[in-house]
């Protein structure tokens, strides 16, 4: 790629980032079934500015399915495959309430701890906003991924690695939304801060320390971390700009995914978020009673929206649907889109990626709703 040609995907990744930002033997479907979900999935690969390629992971109690189309790699043709490593974007924000409200269930934090409280002096004007606020998007809190200055710091060096504290410095001095508490809106500034929150109270453990102990380990995740460099473990699934008429520009390693650390900053794979989202949705990693708290949900959509009627509670959403009730998150990244989700007692779990950030803000409400129906009829055959 030529410096004009990497400068425009650069460009293009971080105007739709500054937009949004965040077991068992499988049986690999290939278009054999040619029922609405494959036909779904069909639309989206062949419609124009789609994705170059996308995966499903179902799975039903000891039943996993794993339907594909496209390529992994454009150049090189590969396939998705489940163990293929992806940046999850804001599915991340689950791991935050995971962490979090593990530390709430044994005492070492509260839902009503103050940022003032655990935070001192990094957001003065925000010094009574909850935690359970920040978690749930009722916080009021100013996004900082559109602040200016942060955008432009990104277009001028896309690679850079970004400290948390930097990023809550773009908005340390902006005044608060709303009152805390009195209404919904969605912001990456809330899972920094539950993520700096959650370090103030482990005695000296990082967050990627505190992921490492209360997630990956007890379930065996061995293919998610938290990067602080622009490098994908391989194999991965690459992402890719796409615009029409154009062939896809694949932006993978382009921006430093330190910009979104506890707020879409891990890269993972199907196989390990369906195994994380069964765990968290069924309360694995909490009390009955933080559970219980989690649960109490408000009308408010994850970004970009999930399938059915979207509802927020503590780092996590709930997805009703004409089919049943799932509960996960979504999250989008330049290169990537996600849902992930889980029935209630964690036996029924879809993992839905594509491998293009495709979201009606970036102007691809089309495909974007073709995306949206057949992550409903994925959730469908989960619960059938």
């Amino acid at each position: 790629m030529n410096p004009s040609d990497r400068r425009r995907a650069f460009k293009a990744a971080v105007l739709a980032l500054a937009l949004l930002l965040a077991g068992p033997a499988t049986a690999v479907a290939n278009g054999r079934d040619r029922g609405p979900f494959a036909r779904a999935l069909d639309r989206i690969v062949n419609a124009r500015a789609g994705p170059p390629g996308l995966s499903v992971l179902i799975q039903r109690g000891g039943l996993t399915e794993f339907h594909r189309r496209g390529y992994a790699n454009v150049r090189t043709r590969r396939r998705p495959e489940p163990t293929h490593h992806m940046r999850i974007a804001s599915v991340a924000k689950a791991y935050s309430g995971a962490v979090t409200l593990s530390l709430v269930s044994d005492g070492r934090l509260s839902v009503d701890d103050t940022i003032g409280m655990r935070l001192p002096g990094v957001l003065p004007l925000a010094d009574a906003v909850t935690l359970g606020q920040a978690l749930q998007h009722t916080a009021g809190l100013p996004d900082y991924i559109r602040s200016p200055e942060l955008i432009e710091v990104v277009m001028q060096d896309p690679a850079r690695y970004l400290s948390p504290l930097e990023l809550l410095g773009y908005v340390r001095d902006d005044p608060l939304e709303f009152p805390p508490g009195t209404r919904y809106s969605y912001s990456d500034t809330d899972n920094i801060v539950a993520g700096l929150m959650a370090e103030a109270v482990a005695g000296g453990s990082s967050y990627e320390q505190l992921l490492a102990r209360e997630i990956y380990h007890p379930l065996g995740l061995s293919d998610t971390s938290l990067p602080r460099t622009v490098q994908m473990p391989r194999p991965y699934l690459h992402g890719y700009n796409v615009e029409p008429g154009r062939p896809p520009e694949d932006v993978s390693e382009v921006i430093n995914p330190s910009g979104a650390w506890a707020s879409g900053g891990i890269v993972s794979t199907p196989v390990d978020v369906a195994r994380f989202f069964r765990a968290y949705v069924r309360g694995r990693f909490f009390d009955r009673a933080t559970r219980r708290r989690q649960f109490r949900f408000r009308t408010g959509s994850s970004s970009p929206p999930g399938p059915g009627r979207n509802a927020s509670g503590l780092g996590l959403f709930r997805y009703r649907t004409r089919c049943g009730t799932v509960y996960g998150h979504t999250g989008s990244f330049p290169g990537y889109r996600v849902f992930a989700a889980s029935s209630a007692n964690g036996r029924r779990s879809v993992v839905f990626s594509v491998n293009a950030q495709i979201v009606p803000e970036a102007g691809s409400a089309r495909v974007s709703n073709m995306i949206r129906r057949a992550q409903l009829l994925a959730v469908c055959r989960a619960l059938r």
